[in-house]
């Protein structure tokens, strides 16, 4: 896992993961720690932050991120990126992220899976109406060639997609729950819009329902994972 920022570490889908059998080495690339040059994990999961996927002077790390998911798409390791990871692999495998567009998400958010989550090895059999914490301003605007579309939101079409057989991206943050939207700063919550409050309770009430169908998806990700390996 690449850690972009202080406040953003693997959260429950680390656990989740660890509940089947992976290790999770988590790199924190905000605070200098190298990135390896070459892939020598069973997995890459780049997680979110603030900035453009490409923005090379704000993170000077994600050049090396980007090379590493580049990598596992060329040998068909396994990928799943979170929010600004999501946007990565969107930009490595050739689609498009463009920077404040449309309307920001922030807190608990209803998502729609689309008719291809069906036969996805991660996204199948989940209910079609879930929610999942947001905090963006940046988003997907064209999916990577031959992508598969697997969830899409009323602000932000691009929710989840799969780029190959075992790249998934998502531009929400299935790691976070309540505790971390609780986290944020009543200031930071109003100045994208929204009210603190009312921001907070809507976790509350989806924690559980969402905790649920995100520790599915985590587990059968682990499964992924441990086939490939």
């Amino acid at each position: 896992m690449v850690q972009n920022g202080r406040g953003g570490g693997p959260g429950r889908f680390g656990a989740w993961l660890e509940q089947r059998g992976l290790a999770l080495d988590v790199v924190h690339a905000y605070a200098g720690a190298p990135l390896p040059r070459r892939l020598d994990h069973a997995a890459v999961l780049p997680l979110g932050g603030g900035p453009m996927p490409d923005d090379d002077v704000a993170m000077p790390w994600l050049a090396a991120v980007r090379e590493l998911v580049a990598e596992a798409l060329e040998r068909d390791v396994p990928v799943f990126g979170v929010c600004q990871g999501g946007q990565l692999l969107a930009h490595v495998a050739g689609g498009r992220v463009t920077p404040s567009h449309g309307e920001p998400e922030l807190g608990s958010t209803p998502l729609t899976l689309r008719a291809e989550a069906a036969a996805d090895p991660l996204f199948a059999g989940l209910p079609r109406q879930v929610t999942a914490v947001q905090r963006h301003v940046d988003a997907i605007t064209e999916l990577p060639p031959g992508a598969a579309w697997l969830a899409e939101s009323e602000r932000c079409p691009h929710q989840a997609f799969r780029h190959g057989a075992r790249a998934w991206g998502v531009q929400f943050h299935p790691e976070a729950g309540a505790d971390r939207v609780r986290a944020w700063s009543d200031e930071s919550v109003r100045a994208r819009g929204f009210d603190p409050a009312r921001v907070r309770a809507e976790a509350d009430r989806d924690e559980q329902e969402s905790a649920q169908v995100w520790q599915r998806v985590a587990h059968r990700f682990a499964r992924a994972v441990r086939a490939e390996g």
